[in-house]
Parts: structure tokens; sequence; C-alpha cells
């Protein structure tokens, strides 16, 4: 039976689809197979940062209204033999989504597919609550900032109670926490929360640490998930993620201001 794992925020633009990309890359690169859904009916930026944007002709919409079948819709990334996404439509409203249609499509993916990972919209409308729905595993991801970190807690809620596990009693979904855009030296400049001061405030799991990288835009502006870029700090960090979420201990890094030398403090230097 497939696992189910939303990737979701409180608030926007705080790397949700980059990480949705890169997750679900990380893991049919080890052999899982793979399937990323996006959720951001109206929106829909998952088919960019994936690289298939000219290869979509059905999405979500049209299967759940059937006007289209689920593998008339599914994309195959030419990249990764495990690896599949299912659009959301750009043109239609969030109404379009329906429980059931959406029960019904995880359903019969379940019968081909180790993960489904579903993109949702960030806060709690309709399509964010339909991601969250069926979610057997979720990745939080955040920022840290205040507001990001506030918003998180608050989707942590609406996980707890309106999951398909709360309503039926069972296990809860199992938490994990993906901090993005994070810049150690601007920590120590009092800038960004601390990794410590998130993890109490949330108190789930620490999966991941992203740092703020020039990568990511990149990969974004090229069509290729940053874990693909395995020279980069950020792609180093999603693989690390991806580990630990498959049970492996992994050292988190890139968490630590890097020390300059004098060459550094006089000419600066980015990071990748």
């Amino acid at each position: 039976m497939a696992q189910v794992v939303v990737v979701t925020s409180g608030k926007g633009g705080v790397g949700k689809t980059t990480s949705s990309a890169a997750f679900a890359t990380g893991l049919a690169q080890r052999g899982k197979k793979t399937v990323v859904i996006d959720f951001d009916v109206g929106l829909r930026n998952l088919d960019l940062i994936m690289g298939v944007e000219r290869r979509v002709v059905f999405d979500i919409v049209n299967v759940i209204s059937g006007e289209a079948r689920l593998n008339q819709a599914l994309i195959r990334d030419k990249r990764v033999e495990t690896l599949s996404i299912l659009p959301a439509s750009q043109t239609r409203d969030k109404d379009a989504l329906t429980r059931e249609g959406v029960q019904k499509i995880i359903e019969e993916l379940s019968k081909d597919f180790d993960y489904i990972l579903c993109d949702s919209p960030a806060g709690i409308e309709k399509g964010a609550l339909l991601a969250l729905y069926f979610a057997d595993q979720a990745i939080v991801v955040t920022n840290p900032e205040v507001s990001s970190v506030r918003d998180s807690d608050r989707i942590l809620g609406v996980l707890q109670s309106r999951s398909k596990r709360a309503e039926e009693k069972r296990e809860p979904v199992k938490e994990h926490l993906l901090v993005t855009r994070f810049d150690p030296a601007r920590v120590e400049r009092g800038e960004m929360l601390k990794l410590e001061d998130i993890r109490e405030i949330l108190s789930i799991p620490l999966l991941g640490v992203i740092p703020e990288s020039e990568s990511v835009l990149r990969a974004s502006n090229t069509g290729t998930p940053v874990i693909m870029d395995a020279e980069s700090m950020a792609g180093q960090a999603y693989a690390d993620a991806v580990a630990r979420f498959l049970g492996e201990e992994k050292p988190h890094r890139f968490i630590e201001a890097e020390k300059k030398g004098i060459f550094k403090r006089l000419f600066g230097g980015r990071a990748a």
C-alpha cells in the first residue's frame, strides 16, 4: 500500500513546491515508485519546476470530472524512470476538486506506486484541506521567521484534527519539519529564528534544513529539481532529508555559519 505524504505550509512562498519536486525526485532516485500531485488548482507551478509544462495535456480536474483517464493525465519523468507527475488545472476553480474524486485517484495510484506526494497550496483553503485529508505523513515546510513558524503551527493543528486518520481515530499523521531558506550568518546576527526556537515552537522531528542558495532559483528556472544538482548545498541538504525520511541516520549540515578567511572577508562569496 502506498504512503500518502502531504507537503504543506501555512504560508506561501516558503519553498513548498520546490521541496515537493526535490523530495519526489529523491525518493524515485532511490528506486521508490513515486508520483507527485499538484493540488494548487488555478496557480499550477509544479509542472514548471519539474520541467514538464509542455507535456501537460490533461490534469487532475480532467480526471475527477471524467474528461480523461488517470493514465492519460500522468506524466512520466524522462530523467528518473520511477517518477510521475499529475499536474493541476490552470483554468479551473478549486471547487472542481472533490473529496470523492481525490480519494478515487489516490486509491488507483496506490496500486502502482510506493509514495504519493501531495503538493499542497498554502493555508487551509479547499485544495489544501483535500491534499492533507488522506495523508499518512506530512512534511511541514517553514522559513526561519516568526510569521511562517506561527502559520506552520496552525497547519499542525489542522493535521491533528481534520485528516482522515483523525476522523477515524487511527494513529495520527506522522509529522516532519523541513526548514527552508536557512542562513546561519543571518541567524547569528539575530535576523532569523534559531533552529532551537523553531523546534521548540513546533515540537515535531526535524527532517532537514535547506540553506538559502542561488541554486534553488537556477534549478526552478531550468525545470530541474534542485536535488539533481548534487554539487549545490541545497541539493545535498535535500538528499540528506530524503535519506532521513527513509530511516537513515544523517548529521545535519549547513546549519553553522561559515568561518571566513581573510580572502573571503575581503572579496565575499555566496552559497552555491
